[in-house]
């Protein structure tokens, strides 16, 4: 079943085409990998899909309802959670009332928050921090706790943002396990990255964007030996990617 439905959108700015007819869709409990060059128009895809921009052209369509032009929490409420590339916790709060403000998205309930968050907490292996200071937390640390406030919101699909960026070699394993586990709970989502080892290790299929167009689409083994692809983002090297 396709849960979201990206139509030919394009945004604008002035004169900039910073996304032009783009066309994509992610099926319940699938991981699609959005790549491309710094630039290419990723996070404003995101940026237009998740609320935040009102495409120039086009439509959004998630869990069969058309949500072009709806405010963020409105799509959150459907189930459209999204990451961010720059971590923003709030830092003077603990790591239980940072996950509970997501869980907020489903109850008014303090003590129902409380359960949802902690359940949450425990299932991202984050329990002995529950109550340290978001600020105080390493890089990776502020990774998961974004990815722990995504899912407190009860979604039916997740859009993440660089997940790994800045991470060392382990901890980038980590994360990995860690998506593989939310997609077994039939979590779908759309998955901006440029450390080609997770897109070749999560991604069932892969969209490539460069200067905001599509140039390819396909299984990852497929889209890494394309020659557009190659000569617009991967380089030579990207031939021998093993996955």
């Amino acid at each position: 079943m396709t849960l979201l439905k990206v139509e030919n959108i394009t945004k604008r700015f002035g004169g900039l085409v910073a996304v032009h007819d783009l066309s994509l869709t992610v099926e319940t409990g699938e991981i699609l990998g959005l790549i491309g060059p710094n630039g290419a128009g990723k996070t404003t895809a995101f940026n237009m899909i998740s609320g935040y921009y009102k495409p120039t052209e086009g439509q959004v369509f998630f869990d069969g309802r058309n949500i072009t032009g709806m405010r963020p929490d409105q799509i959150c409420k459907l189930g459209l959670a999204r990451t961010f590339q720059v971590v923003k916790p709030f830092p003077q709060l603990s790591v239980l009332d940072n996950v509970m403000i997501g869980a907020y998205n489903r109850t008014g309930d303090n003590e129902a928050a409380r359960q949802k968050a902690l359940e949450i907490i425990d299932f991202l292996g984050m329990k002995k921090g529950s109550d340290q200071l978001a600020g105080s937390l390493s890089v990776a640390g502020r990774k998961r706790l974004e990815i722990a406030k995504a899912l407190a919101t009860g979604p039916k699909m997740i859009l993440l943002d660089e997940a790994m960026a800045g991470l060392r070699p382990t901890e980038t394993d980590e994360i990995i396990e860690l998506v593989r586990q939310v997609k077994e709970q039939n979590v779908a989502m759309l998955l901006v990255e440029h450390v080609m080892k997770v897109i070749m290790e999560l991604a069932d299929r892969i969209v490539v964007i460069h200067h905001g167009e599509k140039i390819a689409e396909g299984a990852p083994r497929d889209v890494v030996q394309d020659s557009a692809v190659i000569d617009a983002y991967l380089g030579e090297a990207a031939v021998h990617v093993e996955g």
